[in-house]
């Protein structure tokens, strides 16, 4: 286990942070929807949880996840925000980072994001990256000041499942063995790959893979708001989209650069939800294909 940080001393105060363990999920997590649901409810944007036990299982998971780094905020013996690093891969993602409103803006937010910044550095991380709510202006000038850059400009985007099987193309469920040139199509569009997430999403029974041409064009984790995909060329990803039937969670992710990507999602139905920021800090390729990013990155 890395050394602590230090604690943070404000007057007679002291804010703590150490490791996370799966009891502590329960309460970060409801600690998670009251800050994602206050903050969305300020902005007038849709709240990222409908429930509270949404959050609770997605922190239980990775709180109890070897691959993931997962801290908690104390203060006076009492759990007031959390943080969690994604190690699954050559690049950390990081996320979620909640604080207790009642506790907000007095430095404990920086405090979770130095201890996870620390970690990759130790553990010699390629690069560090997240994915940030635009209209929080808070979180957008915290993360510039400790060292990201924004890299990409995000909609989150929802509606109906298109269903539908484009022209020669064979979609299916990714397999074991299918890791390898899933891996090459990452590696190709970003420079790296995300095996280990894959992986992960085999096992859950989630990811999918398009064919064409006799190969993987594309892959993805799984086509929701916690799920990442990669495909050579846009068709490739469009294809892997209209199959899809349902997009889990506040909606998928889509890079409004990617004009051609972002003008069919739009055509086929899909909406806005809300704005969000790719930013990154350490090694970053701009990629050449397409690409959905997860809420980690």
């Amino acid at each position: 286990m890395a050394a602590q940080p230090e604690p943070l001393i404000r007057g007679d105060q002291a804010v703590v942070i150490r490791r996370a363990t799966p009891d502590d999920a329960e309460v970060c997590g409801r600690i998670c929807f009251e800050a994602f649901g206050t903050l969305a409810d300020k902005y007038n944007f849709p709240r990222d949880f409908p429930a509270p036990e949404i959050p609770i299982h997605v922190l239980s998971t990775m709180f109890s996840h070897p691959s993931f780094f997962c801290i908690v905020a104390e203060q006076d013996g009492k759990i007031i925000g959390s943080n969690c690093s994604d190690e699954r891969t050559p690049i950390a993602g990081v996320g979620p980072i909640t604080i207790d409103p009642c506790s907000q803006n007095h430095s404990v937010g920086r405090q979770l994001m130095q201890a996870v910044m620390t970690r990759a550095e130790e553990r010699k991380f390629a690069g560090v990256r997240l994915v940030q709510a635009t209209y929080h202006n808070r979180s957008l000038s915290l993360y510039t000041k400790i060292g990201f850059v924004v890299r990409e400009p995000l909609a989150c985007m929802q509606g109906a499942p298109i269903q539908k099987i484009a022209e020669g193309y064979k979609l299916r469920s990714a397999q074991p063995s299918d890791v390898g040139a899933c891996n090459d199509v990452c590696m190709r569009v970003h420079g790296h790959d995300r095996g280990g997430e894959l992986n992960d999403a085999i096992q859950q029974g989630t990811a999918v893979v398009a064919e064409s041409e006799g190969r993987i064009k594309a892959y993805a984790s799984s086509i929701a708001f916690f799920g990442h995909a990669v495909g050579e060329a846009n068709r490739d990803l469009q294809a892997l989209i209209a199959a899809a039937t349902e997009f889990q969670g506040p909606g998928i992710l889509v890079p409004t650069r990617n004009t051609g990507l972002f003008r069919w999602c739009l055509e086929n139905g899909l909406r806005v939800i809300q704005p969000m920021t790719l930013m990154t800090t350490g090694l970053y390729n701009e990629p050449t294909g397409a690409y959905l990013p997860s809420i980690l990155f």
